[in-house]
């Protein structure tokens, strides 16, 4: 039976759920956007696999939702996006991260050796900046479609809200910073890539573009996965199993 576990380590808000004793080696996993650690614990327990699975909040998000609530996150995204949102939540998951997994060394029964990372969409997108900071040791990282390329979503989203995102310098630099195609060289990890078969090809198209050039890749297409494995109410959906089973038999190679 696993133990579950609800804590903060270094200032990060987690769900943990491990061995309910002995030690065992650490996943990290990074939920969508919007959403918690508590719907992605849900969705993606990953309960066949012997490891301490500890999904974090990301900041604005779960324990650490905006004075505001979801008014004031949309309303930082009206304004900017990229600016007000993706850049700030990025740089402050992927800084905090090396401080919250030593913090959790302490508290956690977790054996010695590299971790495991896993991201979903914006949280995809800290996975890909903490694997190529490599500040921690990783063995391996699996993306549930995440955002591997900025400008394709930010149109993506322009066409679903009817709204023009107004690209600046800044803008443009951040979205330069966090293109993992450009950047596919600093991987050095292997990486798991699951995506939906249903999802847009802001997601798709570069997804299939890093694991063209990334050794070490492997892409797993799922039929009947769109974009989330919870739905707005935090229930999984009818894919997250099936997404569950892959990121279980990946780490249970790579750890």
């Amino acid at each position: 039976m696993e133990k579950r576990i609800e804590g903060v380590a270094a200032g990060v808000p987690f769900v943990a759920l491990g061995p309910a004793e002995g030690s065992a080696p650490l996943v990290v996993t990074w939920h969508l956007m919007p959403g918690s650690a508590e719907e992605m614990a849900s969705a993606l327990p990953m309960r066949d696999l012997h490891a301490w699975k500890v999904h974090f909040d990301l900041p604005m998000f779960g324990r650490r939702q905006l004075e505001g609530g979801f008014e004031e996150f949309f309303r930082l995204a009206s304004e900017d996006n990229v600016l007000n949102v993706v850049e700030p939540v990025t740089e402050q998951a992927a800084a905090e991260f090396p401080a919250a997994v030593e913090e959790l060394r302490k508290q956690l029964s977790i054996s010695d050796g590299p971790v495991g990372v896993v991201g979903g969409s914006a949280g995809g997108g800290i996975a890909y900046e903490v694997l190529a900071r490599a500040e921690v040791a990783i063995a391996a990282g699996a993306l549930l479609n995440p955002v591997t390329q900025l400008p394709p979503v930010i149109a993506a989203n322009e066409r679903r809200f009817e709204v023009t995102y107004t690209w600046t310098e800044a803008s443009r630099a951040v979205a330069d910073r966090y293109d993992y195609v450009r950047r596919a060289a600093e991987f050095k990890q292997d990486l798991l890539l699951i995506i939906g078969e249903e999802d847009d090809i802001s997601i798709t198209e570069p997804a299939a573009a890093l694991h063209r050039v990334l050794t070490g890749s492997e892409l797993v297409l799922v039929p009947g996965l769109a974009h989330e494995v919870y739905d707005e109410t935090g229930v999984p959906t009818a894919s997250a199993g099936v997404v569950d089973k892959l990121l279980t038999e990946w780490f249970q190679r790579h750890l």
